[in-house]
């Protein structure tokens, strides 16, 4: 049985900011028969990277999730499981990154053979998301300990989700997975040489996930898009409310609504719209995290780089992309392009 470290970046089970972490960990224990551990940040997490807790002191509870959706009761102390209760987790006030290197040299020292950080609620393709997703951290923190580790992430192109996407994604990401780790080192794009410490994947929400259980979208390996991004910050003064803060998060209802579109055709909606106080022209050195995410959510699909993440997302597909946890050397070539046959990006995995 292959025994499973299950962390994310969006926290707690929570319709709002965590909706998918509940039936996930219930879809790796009954689809595949896995053992599996979780422990999370106590609060949402995004856009963290990997960064550490090192000055406080870590504080955590014990959370008894029940179902139908994960909502549960928090304890100071471990106890056995009441009536409806399916598991006892661990919620740290700290980093992903951090919960993951307690879990591994802490709580479950030698016990855990794959981590797995998500399923985040929303994508993290392309360098701008990868390079500040929590949910990659943790899995970045997990791969330096010499433990194989897959980033998921579900990206979403209707708002709001329908809750029925959510059972086949889950199967699609099962089978993507239990494939990635059972053919770790032996495929195109697996541990070649000590290569491939990590993948993030990504599942588009979308209608075709409703068709044959989640075989209606394939999967691809893919390289990373090399985007940029412009401001990420506002003047203000006071900070405004939030909700949940991934690349994906929707637009409270007094703003416009994404519409859904068909697989392969640009998302259309209307992103939320940051105004200044004019009181803050006076006070030019308070600022709030206000990014502008309509060139990062909705890019030019014509400009897109075939083989990329985002090329893929953008078609239909979900994407397979094999990572290191380190920085590139220059002139190295991408791990996917070094691969041959099924490794090369754009290739189908065979799941």
């Amino acid at each position: 049985m292959v025994r499973v470290l299950l962390t994310n970046d969006d926290g707690p089970p929570s319709p709002r900011e965590s909706p998918y972490i509940f039936s996930f960990a219930r879809a790796l224990e009954k689809e595949l028969g896995w053992e599996v551990k979780v422990v999370l940040p106590a609060s949402q997490k995004s856009w963290i990277g990997k960064a550490y807790v090192i000055k406080d002191v870590i504080k955590g509870k014990y959370y008894y999730p029940r179902e139908p959706d994960g909502a549960g009761e928090y304890s100071d102390v471990s106890r056995p499981l009441r009536d409806g209760e399916v598991a006892e987790w661990i919620l740290l006030e700290a980093t992903p990154a951090t919960c993951a290197n307690i879990a591994l040299h802490n709580l479950y020292p030698g016990e855990i053979d794959l981590v797995i950080s998500g399923p985040n609620f929303g994508r993290n393709s392309s360098a701008c998301f990868m390079l500040s997703s929590g949910t990659i951290g943790a899995t970045l923190s997990a791969s330096l300990s010499h433990v194989r580790s897959i980033a998921l992430s579900y990206a979403t192109f209707h708002h709001p989700t329908p809750a029925n996407y959510t059972p086949p994604a889950n199967t699609l990401s099962c089978r993507i997975i239990n494939s990635l780790y059972s053919s770790w080192g032996a495929d195109g794009s697996g541990l070649r040489q000590g290569e491939v410490d990590l993948y993030s994947v990504n599942v588009p929400m979308i209608p075709a996930l409703l068709s044959d259980g989640g075989g209606g979208v394939e999967a691809l390996w893919t390289t990373a898009w090399r985007n940029g991004y412009g401001r990420l910050f506002m003047p203000t003064a006071k900070k405004p409310s939030t909700k949940a803060a991934g690349p994906d998060a929707g637009p409270s209802s007094e703003h416009s609504s994404r519409t859904s579109t068909p697989a392969g055709n640009q998302p259309s909606y209307a992103l939320p719209k940051h105004h200044t106080d004019p009181e803050t022209a006076a006070h030019p050195l308070t600022f709030h995290f206000a990014p502008d995410m309509e060139p990062l959510v909705r890019p030019d699909v014509a400009l897109l780089p075939e083989g990329t993440d985002t090329w893929a997302l953008h078609h239909g597909f979900a994407s397979v992309t094999p990572l290191r946890a380190a920085f590139a050397e220059p002139g190295a070539e991408s791990l996917a392009l070094a691969g041959e046959g099924e490794g090369k990006p754009g290739a189908k995995v065979r799941l």
